[in-house]
């Protein structure tokens, strides 16, 4: 999903569903959600989020490197300079 101009809705899940606060979403809408892992609320300026916005844009355009690949490059000796 590419997400160019998106809104933060709050919402809870019930029974296992995810219920949005406020208006109703027109149907068919796409979302992404983003769950805190602890008790603790996930907070996000609107730096964060177009931070995560553009770091989400690069993984789809298939910019990034694997997990395997940066252990690889961690474990190349640095170059004597």
């Amino acid at each position: 999903m590419r997400c160019t101009n998106v809104i933060e809705i709050p919402g809870t899940v019930v029974d296992g569903k995810v219920v949005v606060e406020g208006d109703a979403l027109p149907e068919g809408s796409a979302v992404r959600v983003i769950l805190p892992l602890d008790d603790e609320p996930v907070e996000l300026t609107d730096e964060d989020w177009t931070e995560l916005q553009e770091a989400v844009a690069e993984i789809e355009r298939g910019e990034y490197i694997t997990g395997e690949e940066l252990l690889a490059d961690l474990r190349r000796p640095i170059p004597d300079q």
